[in-house]
């Protein structure tokens, strides 16, 4: 199985850490966030990984090489100036990602830190989407969707749950992308650039994703106080 970090990100938020330092590159609990995902990954026995690129690009395979330290082989899918967005970039990424077939891949997100263990996820995926979903974080009360007794997603509006950028995905969630995003700016552009989020609600209003609750920690690093507040956490959990 292979994997996708979006890595592409501009980090605005997290300015002015990321003016120098492309945010899953930032280090928390003595490594880079984008290094305790790796270890993860490496840890189930994936071998492939694709990282995509862009704010500051050049500095991905200076910090993380070929990813032979983790017995891991890097791919860098590299974006051009302007990110393509998480839909764009898996669609960018998809040759890396499908080149010995149509089969599922896991993608998270580069500037998250849990402590999920990976090794959870499906092989399979029912559906063409299985979603790691979290309690809601202060910062996002409203939570994205509803994860129902069987498994599968809704998009309800109580009880909602968040997201946690992490998943498992077949090619086939992106098959008909142009239909779904319409006009939206960005679709037309070579290569496309548009978000994920659209393609997830079109497969759950199809019965098409499945979800699993991970009620353990999850920060999604989004500011330089979350950051100091999770290295923090890190340094007194050492």
């Amino acid at each position: 199985m292979k994997a996708l970090v979006f890595a592409a990100g501009l980090g605005e938020r997290m300015r002015p850490l990321t003016d120098t330092t492309p945010k899953p590159l930032l280090e928390a609990g003595g490594k880079p966030l984008i290094a305790w995902h790796l270890e993860k990954l490496a840890a189930i026995g994936v071998r492939e990984v694709v990282i995509n690129t862009s704010w500051l690009a050049a500095q991905f395979p200076e910090a993380l090489g070929d990813g032979s330290r983790w017995g891991l082989h890097i791919h860098y899918s590299y974006e051009g100036g302007t990110p393509l967005e998480t839909g764009g970039g898996m669609h960018h990424a998809l040759p890396l990602l499908c080149s010995d077939g149509d089969a599922p891949f896991i993608a998270v997100n580069g500037d998250i830190w849990t402590d999920y263990d990976f090794s959870r996820l499906p092989r399979e995926p029912a559906g063409n989407a299985h979603l790691v979903m979290v309690d809601n974080p202060p910062h996002h009360p409203g939570g994205d969707f509803v994860l129902l007794p069987d498994g599968r997603l809704h998009g309800g509006d109580t009880q909602r749950l968040t997201f946690s950028g992490i998943g498992v995905y077949r090619p086939a969630l992106l098959h008909d992308w142009r239909s779904i995003i319409g006009d939206a700016p960005g679709s037309g552009d070579t290569p496309p650039r548009f978000p994920l989020a659209p393609l997830l609600r079109a497969a759950i209003r199809d019965g098409a994703a499945t979800g699993e609750h991970h009620a353990g920690a999850w920060t999604d690093v989004g500011t330089p106080q979350r950051l100091a507040r999770l290295d923090a956490a890190l340094a007194a959990a050492r």
